[in-house]
C-alpha cells in the first residue's frame, strides 16, 4: 500500500500526539503556514482566472454559491432531529458544514497533481465563495430569522474575515499582475506542496487532540462527522457532473461539498453565537471530518470523478 508523502505527515502528526511526543508549532508558525495557503490558492486561481472570465464561469458561480446555501439545510435537521442538539449547536455546526476546509482542498489539489488529472483552474474561486452562504445560513437557522442576521455583522465577519480576504485580495493579484506574478512562483507555488506537509503535520497535531475531547454525543458526532461528508460529497459529484467539469473539476466539486470549515466559520460563530458549543463543532470537523476527507474521502472522490468521466 502506497501513502502520499502529504498525506503521511498528516499520520506522523497524529502519531506523534497519541505517544506523548513533545512536537510543538508556535503559534506565529502557524499562522504564517496557514496564511502561505491561502495567498498560494487565490494567485493559482487569479491566475487562471485571466483566462477564463466569462458567463459561463458567472452562472457556474451563482450555482457553488447555492450549493454552499443548501448543505447546512442537510447537515442541520440531522443534528437537530437525529442527534437532539439544541438549535443554536445544530446552527453552528451546520455552518461548518457548509463551509469548506482550505487544508482539504490543497490536499485535493496536491493529489491531483501528483496523478497528473487535470482539473478546472479557477477552481479557488469557488473555494472563496463557498465561505459565505454558509455562515449565514447557519445564523438564520441557530438564530430563526434571516432579520436577526444584521448588515454589521455581514460587513465585520464576512467581508473583513482574514481567510476571505486573504484568498479573495491574492485572487485579484494573481488576475491583474498579468506576468508579474511570475516573480512570486518560485515561493508561493513551488514550494506549496512542502509548505503543505508542514501545516498537516500540525493539523495531526491538532486533530488528535480533538479526540480526546469526544464526551457528549460521543456517537452521534462521529457518525455524523463521516455521514455528512459523504452527503456533502456526493451532492458535489453531481454538481460537477452536471457543469460538465473534467475528472479532476468533479473531485474538486465533490471535495469541497464534503469538507468541513475549522477557520473562517469558528472566527464568525465565536462573534455571533458565542453561546454555541465551539467544541463540539470544531471536534466534529476537526478532529473527525478532516482526517476522514484527508486520509478516505479525498481518494474515494478522485477516484469518483475519474469513474464518472470516462
Amino acid at each position: 500500500m502506497v501513502i502520499d508523502a502529504v498525506v503521511a505527515f498528516f499520520i506522523l502528526g497524529v502519531i506523534c500526539q497519541l505517544s506523548g511526543a513533545k512536537l510543538t508549532f508556535s503559534d506565529g508558525l502557524y499562522k504564517s503556514i496557514s496564511m502561505f495557503l491561502m495567498i498560494a490558492i487565490g494567485l493559482k486561481g487569479g491566475i487562471a482566472l485571466q483566462q477564463h472570465v466569462d458567463i459561463a464561469l458567472l452562472k457556474m458561480s451563482v450555482l457553488v454559491l447555492i450549493f454552499g446555501a443548501i448543505l447546512p439545510l442537510v447537515a442541520y435537521p440531522l443534528l437537530r432531529y437525529f442527534g437532539g442538539i439544541s438549535k443554536i449547536d445544530a446552527g453552528a455546526v451546520a455552518a461548518h458544514y457548509g463551509s469548506v476546509s482550505v487544508a482539504t482542498y490543497a490536499v485535493a489539489i496536491a493529489l491531483l497533481e501528483s496523478q497528473n488529472i487535470q482539473y478546472e483552474a479557477y477552481f479557488p474561486l469557488f473555494v472563496v465563495l463557498l465561505e459565505m452562504p454558509a455562515i449565514i445560513t447557519g445564523l438564520v437557522l441557530a438564530k430563526g430569522s434571516f432579520a436577526s442576521v444584521n448588515g454589521a455583522f455581514i460587513k465585520k465577519e464576512l467581508l473583513a474575515n482574514q481567510s476571505i480576504l486573504l484568498m479573495v485580495g491574492s485572487l485579484l493579484i494573481g488576475y491583474f499582475g498579468g506576468q508579474s506574478v511570475e516573480k512570486l512562483s518560485p515561493f508561493f507555488l513551488d514550494l506549496f506542496t512542502g509548505i503543505l506537509a508542514l501545516f498537516l503535520l500540525k493539523m495531526g497535531l491538532v486533530a488528535a487532540e480533538q479526540l480526546s475531547s469526544l464526551r457528549k454525543n460521543s456517537l452521534f458526532l462521529i457518525c455524523f462527522a463521516i455521514l455528512m461528508p459523504l452527503l456533502g460529497g456526493i451532492a458535489g459529484t453531481g454538481l460537477g457532473v452536471y457543469l460538465q467539469f473534467s475528472a479532476g473539476g468533479i473531485a474538486l466539486m465533490a471535495i469541497l461539498g464534503a469538507s468541513a470549515s475549522y477557520i473562517a466559520v469558528p472566527a464568525a460563530m465565536k462573534q455571533s453565537l458565542p453561546e454555541a458549543n465551539a467544541g463540539m463543532s470544531i471536534t466534529a470537523s476537526l478532529g473527525i471530518t478532516f482526517p476522514f476527507n484527508v486520509m478516505i474521502g479525498v481518494p474515494f472522490f478522485i477516484a469518483l470523478g475519474q469513474y464518472l468521466s470516462v
